[in-house]
Formats: structure tokens, C-alpha cells, sequence
């Protein structure tokens, strides 16, 4: 059987290679090695993924943990190198925009592995964000391509790559979605759905103290309308009790939900605020109205027929934004092409053609 290493760093990773693995289950064409780098370390941020989406536990894990980018990269190749030595792949498949994708990638290239990106060619333009790094760095190397929309591919022709090894697959987080909504049809985690769900874990947004205050004296404002559930990221939670920043009771603070019971929450929102890329493409397929709280998004599409409002980091923007949209979506909307479920049976039929 031929080698595949699948790598998951993050939490978004997990909901993206579950899909794959499931449909490779019980297959005989290829052996599969699950890698976790460790990147995220917090139980609650990414262990109950496993169960949640039932993916096979990881056959490594790295346990980078945290440290600056530098450290948690570098930490990441020399131990993933080790791996590949030991596993001898036909291929490393890398997800999304996370530290380890980028790692992974290049010790697989310098190892002359091939390497396939799913979610590949998105670009906020912006690099000043880690992530927008990793993306270029990944795509300029990487041998196949999976995108999740038309952006995508533009963005990798006009950087010069093959338009043969661009594959429109569609998107793996929406394959997962209806997987996670099947799984609690029947379940409720509030009595009313008359609230709206914040996430906010971004580094330019919790990190720069002016802008994280800015926001959340945005959402404080929103809250007198509305009351706010914010799920909070570690690192969010640490800027809030670092800086002993206050804001409005009617924004009530969550412990970081397993996937199932955060999906409970989302899908039974009445508006989400994020600055997260998957909850702008989770919110369009459930059509629930979305702000993004940043100044870019590399996604589009979401904003184009989906549910999606760009709003910006300062309180002005925000609450005016929303004042202007309420609970609306986009009168042009429409579910994005190949945003069906089905991306994880198109991914393997193209790693049975590209795996010889």
C-alpha cells in the first residue's frame, strides 16, 4: 500500500481531515499515518475532536506546544522530519494556514515528498498576518492543489502554478458541518435561540490591546439589543484577565466548547460576530448574517453571495454595520458551488489518480 501522512495542528485541521479519513476508512489502497503536532495543546481546543468526528486517534504526536512562531515552527520540523524518515510517504497531505502546515510542508519538499494542500489558494493580502505567510509560503512549494472556491485558483495561476494540479473540490468544513448537524438534529443548548455567538482569538485583535477594546466596547453596545454568548480562545482569556478588561453583563463568557456542542450553539444563533475564517464559511451555509471583525477576509465568497458583513475593528464600524444589517444576509445569496457535503469523495477519487 502506498504511504500517506494526513498532518492536523489546529483546531480548524481536525474538522477538515475528518471527512478524508472517514471516506479511507476500510480502503486498501493506502496506508494512512495521522500526525498531530500538538500545536493546539488545550484539551478542550482540539482532543474531543477526535471523538467528536470520529477520527482515527493520531498515530503521532508531536507535542510542540506553545512558543513563538519561530519556536513552535522550528520544533515542529525537526520532529515531523523524524516522521517522515520513519514513514517514507508517497505523500503529505497539509490543511488550512496554521504553523504546521507551513512546517510540514517543507520538510516534506526537503525530503523531495510531495506535498497536497487542502483549502489552498486563499489570500487575504495581508502579511501582516502569520497566517497569509503560511498560506504563500505552502503554495509555493506544494505539488497539488485542493481549493474551496474560484478565488482560490485565480490566486494560484496568477502566482504561476499548473492549472492541472489545481483541483475545485469544494470544502472540507462544510462536509463536516452536516456531519456534526446530522449528529444533533434533536439537541438544543439554550431554550430560545435570541442571542448571538462572539469568538474572537486572533492575535492582531486580542493581542493589540486598543483594537481588542475597541471591539468588545462594540459588542457591549450590540448587547443592550441583543445577548451575546462569547466562546472564549485561551489566548482571549488571557488578554482579559492580564489587562482586567470589564464589559457589559450582557455578554456572557463560555468555556472553549467540544465541536458538537459549539455547532449546538452556532446553529441555533441568531447572529455570529469572528473573526475566524471556517465560522464565516459555517455561518453562510446556515445562513445565519456574520461579522467579521477584521479588516480583510480571504474568503470572499462568503462575503459575495454568502451571509458575510467585513466590519472592521473599531467600535464606529462595527455597531454602525450592524445597525444598518440587523439579522439580514445578502439578497443575492447563494450557496456557494460545491459547498455540498461531498468534498471528501472528490479529494480521494483525485489521490487515486495523482498516487500511482
Amino acid at each position: 500500500m502506498k504511504n500517506i501522512i494526513f498532518v492536523v495542528g489546529a483546531r480548524p485541521n481536525f474538522m477538515k481531515v475528518a471527512p478524508v479519513l472517514r471516506t479511507l476508512k476500510n480502503q486498501s489502497i493506502f496506508n494512512i499515518t495521522l500526525v498531530h503536532t500538538g500545536q493546539h495543546y488545550d484539551n478542550k481546543m482540539s482532543g474531543t475532536f477526535f471523538s467528536d468526528l470520529e477520527i482515527q486517534k493520531p498515530n503521532y504526536n508531536l507535542n510542540v506546544g506553545p512558543g513563538t512562531h519561530a519556536e513552535q515552527t522550528a520544533k515542529i520540523m525537526v520532529s515531523f522530519e523524524k516522521v517522515c524518515h520513519k514513514i517514507s510517504p508517497e505523500l503529505v497531505i497539509v490543511v488550512g494556514d496554521v504553523n504546521s502546515t507551513m512546517a510540514c510542508t517543507i520538510v516534506a519538499k526537503k525530503l523531495n515528498i510531495k506535498v497536497a494542500h487542502i483549502e489552498a489558494g486563499l489570500r487575504s493580502n495581508d502579511r501582516e498576518m502569520p497566517e497569509e505567510i503560511n498560506r504563500l509560503v505552502t503554495d509555493s512549494i506544494s505539488d497539488y492543489f485542493f481549493v474551496t472556491e474560484n478565488s482560490g485558483k485565480e490566486n494560484l495561476v496568477e502566482e504561476g502554478q499548473d492549472n492541472s494540479k489545481i483541483f475545485f473540490v469544494g470544502n472540507l468544513m462544510i462536509d463536516s458541518l452536516h456531519y456534526g448537524l446530522n449528529k444533533i438534529k434533536t439537541k438544543k443548548v439554550y431554550n430560545s435561540n435570541n442571542y448571538g455567538l462572539v469568538t474572537l482569538h486572533r492575535p492582531s485583535n486580542v493581542d493589540n490591546i486598543d483594537t481588542f477594546k475597541e471591539i468588545l466596547d462594540a459588542l457591549s453596545e450590540i448587547s443592550n439589543e441583543i445577548k451575546l454568548f462569547f466562546s472564549i480562545h485561551p489566548r482571549t482569556q488571557k488578554k482579559i484577565n492580564q489587562y482586567k478588561i470589564s464589559f457589559s453583563e450582557n455578554i456572557k463568557i463560555l468555556e472553549p466548547f467540544p465541536y458538537l456542542d459549539f455547532l449546538h450553539l452556532m446553529r441555533d444563533s441568531k447572529v455570529i460576530f469572528t473573526d475566524s475564517g471556517g465560522i464565516q464559511e459555517e455561518s453562510t451555509v446556515l445562513k445565519i448574517p456574520c461579522y467579521t471583525l477584521r479588516e480583510n477576509t480571504e474568503r470572499p465568497i462568503t462575503i459575495n453571495q454568502g451571509t458575510n458583513h467585513l466590519v472592521g475593528t473599531n467600535k464606529k464600524s462595527i455597531v454602525n454595520s450592524f445597525k444598518k444589517n440587523k439579522y439580514s444576509i445578502n439578497s443575492g445569496y447563494k450557496l456557494p458551488y460545491r459547498w455540498d457535503g461531498k468534498t471528501s469523495k472528490r479529494i480521494v477519487e483525485i489521490l487515486n489518480d495523482i498516487i500511482v
